[in-house]
């Protein structure tokens, strides 16, 4: 089962609005898809979402590392040297975590197919008989944010996030007006992206502790975990980290430092399922419970995340929402409000429309190992 070829796909993928974070605003995502074959007609697909603010990737750079750069790490693998494979990919080129996981995503697929069993099977089994996952908000008004939370309760979703953190002053009102609309028919998460500095972070804490906010996600910037940690001590509000775990060393510090309560995992900047699983059983042993969370991925890296999802104990939250705000997907997936289905068939268990990838693709490549040439 040896992987003998690949070609790669840049696209860019529509939202149905713009979507508004602390750093940034993106009326498209940019994806790179990658499907590999093997010698036995098998073939898995991949996914990378790079972010310069959460993975240190340029679209554009990412591509470009992922053809030349990573795609010869495959030569002489099967599906089944995951362990080797990412030996290999860490050696040849740091960092790069979308585009280590697109590999990894694309071997499991393979992999899981091969065997004629959906992921999650592959990966441990069953350990929860359903997920659910919020409707989020990215950063609008608060009246606007209001009105969409009544829609999406409307709707059916049980669980709201918010993304707040510019610097308009204008978060406690949007909490506490989000808050009023949702009036107990759905929980309310938070989440800043990085964007308060620890005295507005109190302040935003302190004057929302009456609107049941689940937890506040990653309020500080990355780099300030011994903060995080100070504010974790200043406050009994649950938080979760996000953009400042990466690696397993990374988790271990911040549980050292007792730094949150919860942590959110995100195949694109873990690197894939491999590394993912990891940083779950670390959360495990150290009892601090785990999300699965989105870059806003396609069909297949967010099935790559269900399937995690589905596998770990220790994940008891996700946010895969990417085919709910792409305005046309890559692939159907059975994500119907908030409600995630125990997913069946070979691997991923999607179908790619190559299709609709020709109409959204920007750039396309091939690669193929030395002995097929």
């Amino acid at each position: 089962m040896k992987i003998v070829g690949a070609e790669v796909h840049a696209v860019r993928l529509p939202l149905h609005r713009p979507f508004v974070v602390s750093y940034g605003r993106f009326d498209d995502m940019p994806s790179i898809l990658l499907r590999i074959v093997t010698d036995e007609g098998v073939e898995g697909w991949g996914e990378a979402v790079p972010d310069p603010h959460v993975t240190g990737e340029t679209f554009e750079g990412a591509y470009a590392s992922l053809c030349h750069v990573l795609l010869p790490c495959l030569e002489g693998l099967t599906v089944f040297d995951t362990a080797q494979l990412h030996q290999r990919m860490d050696r040849t080129l740091r960092g790069n975590p979308s585009i280590k996981a697109a590999v990894d995503i694309a071997v499991h697929d393979a992999l899981a197919t091969a065997v004629d069993l959906p992921l999650f099977r592959v990966l441990g089994g069953q350990a929860h008989s359903e997920l659910t996952q919020p409707y989020v908000i990215g950063i609008t008004s608060p009246e606007a944010a209001a009105d969409e939370a009544s829609a999406a309760v409307a709707a059916g979703y049980t669980e709201i996030k918010l993304k707040v953190g510019n610097d308009d002053g204008d978060d406690i009102r949007r909490i506490r007006s989000l808050h009023r609309a949702v009036n107990g028919r759905a929980r309310l998460r938070v989440d800043a992206n990085q964007g308060w500095d620890r005295s507005t972070a109190l302040q935003v804490i302190s004057q929302t502790a009456d609107c049941a906010v689940q937890w506040y996600e990653q309020p500080l910037p990355a780099d300030e975990l011994e903060s995080l940690a100070e504010l974790a001590r200043a406050t009994d509000a649950r938080l979760m980290i996000d953009e400042a775990v990466h690696t397993p060393s990374d988790l271990i510090r911040a549980v050292h430092l007792s730094a949150a309560d919860m942590v959110n995992i995100k195949l694109m900047k873990a690197g894939g399922v491999r590394p993912s699983l990891a940083l779950a059983s670390i959360s495990e042993a150290a009892g601090m419970p785990c999300q699965i969370g989105s870059m806003v991925e396609s069909a297949v890296g967010t099935m790559a995340g269900v399937h995690v999802a589905f596998a770990h104990p220790a994940i008891v939250s996700n946010e895969l929402v990417g085919p709910e705000m792409i305005a046309e997907d890559i692939a159907d997936v059975p994500i119907r409000a908030g409600r995630v289905p125990l997913p069946d068939g070979s691997g991923l268990g999607i179908e790619v429309n190559l299709n609709a990838i020709a109409r959204l693709r920007v750039a396309q490549s091939e690669w193929s190992t030395s002995s097929s040439r």
